[in-house]
């Protein structure tokens, strides 16, 4: 269940807790977070006592990076997706990430790219594969994901 914080118009904050919980346990759906991380610091604790959460387009913001990681150190996953909506350096963002734990980084092409500055380009997957490294493309473009998603490992 997807909530947008960042653009409003779905269920608030004060919603964010109990849905999560209800549809992860109906379901086994993850709550993901279209929010800018400078906005993290406030829901830390809310977001790391929840069952699968994750936060798109790497935060959006370089100066929300230091409670995005904070989140990262406690299971929740981030996706590298959205380059054209940020405002931060996105290989140094998922190299952060990555120092932190590698498997808390997914892909995304965030298409159809509606209201981005730029929409999603091939250029894109290409920066991750080089920034990730060799070692880890597979986890990062394929087996995060897998385990998050569908359990598994």
């Amino acid at each position: 269940m997807r909530f947008n914080l960042k653009r409003g118009g779905s269920a608030g904050l004060d919603d964010l807790e109990s849905l999560a919980r209800r549809v992860h346990d109906l379901a086994g759906w993850h709550t993901e977070l279209y929010v800018d991380a400078r906005e993290l610091d406030e829901l830390e604790s809310t977001l790391i006592s929840l069952p699968a959460v994750s936060i798109d387009h790497l935060g959006m913001h370089r100066d929300g990076l230091p409670a995005l990681l904070r989140l990262v150190e406690n299971g929740i996953k981030v996706k590298a997706t959205g380059f054209g909506r940020v405002e931060l350096d996105p290989a140094e963002t998922m190299k952060a990430i990555m120092a932190v734990d590698p498997t808390a980084l997914m892909i995304g092409t965030d298409l159809p790219s509606t209201r981005a500055k730029r929409p999603f380009e091939d250029a894109d997957l290409d920066l991750i594969a080089e920034t990730v490294g060799e070692e880890h493309v597979d986890n990062v473009f394929w087996n995060n994901a897998a385990a998050f998603y569908l359990n598994e490992q």
